[in-house]
């Protein structure tokens, strides 16, 4: 796993062989590769929100562990399924391109995309809204990047192909996203809210 996180860096196209090569059943795809990722932005907010504690100017604050802790573990789970979700648009649109392409090689695409933004998660744990915006739009923007590079080599078509297929995956991906981001809001207003410790 180790290698993979590096390589995700220091080689990317190397990386995107890599996963080409890989063979994997969906467990063991979710196992291996995405239960460990997922779990590091949801461990690090809620370890940064209730130990560390948010610092907004002058005031600073804590959240209680028994409020944080259900928003942790929902955030864990809709990461678990937006990566299938991502992962079987990823299979139904390379039929389009005449790709073919297992429902587990596109969740393992899926995991392989969204890397850099599970492991800019670390930065919770120092809770500061100015840094964690500054690492999440880089990670993002990194995202961005390793998906228009990576789905044409692992679905061997060629580089405009790639970028239509790649753009269909991100719409998709901000979409997964604005959902997950209404569902806390409608969460939040029905009192499932942070509370100060």
């Amino acid at each position: 796993m180790l290698q993979h996180v590096i390589g995700v860096f220091t080689e990317p196209k190397k990386e995107w062989e890599a996963v080409r090569d890989t063979q994997c059943s969906l467990i063991e795809c979710y196992v291996k590769h995405v239960l460990l990722l997922a779990a590091i932005p949801p461990v690090c907010a809620f370890i940064g929100a209730t130990k560390v504690g948010w610092t907004i100017g002058e005031k600073s604050f804590h959240l209680t562990a028994a409020s944080t802790l259900p928003m942790a573990s929902g955030f864990y789970l809709f990461s678990l399924l937006a990566i299938y979700i991502v992962g079987r648009s990823i299979h139904w649109m390379a039929s389009t391109f005449d790709a073919e392409v297992s429902i587990e090689k596109s969740v393992l695409i899926a995991t392989q995309i969204v890397t850099p933004l599970f492991l800019s998660g670390v930065i919770a744990l120092v809770p500061i809204p100015w840094l964690i915006m500054l690492v999440g739009m880089t990670a993002m923007g990194y995202t961005v990047y390793q998906m228009y590079i990576g789905i044409p080599i692992v679905l061997n078509i060629e580089p405009e192909k790639g970028f239509i297929l790649a753009s269909g995956v991100l719409t998709v991906g901000l979409v997964t996203m604005v959902g997950i981001i209404a569902t806390t809001v409608i969460l939040w207003g029905m009192g499932l809210g942070p509370q100060y410790a």
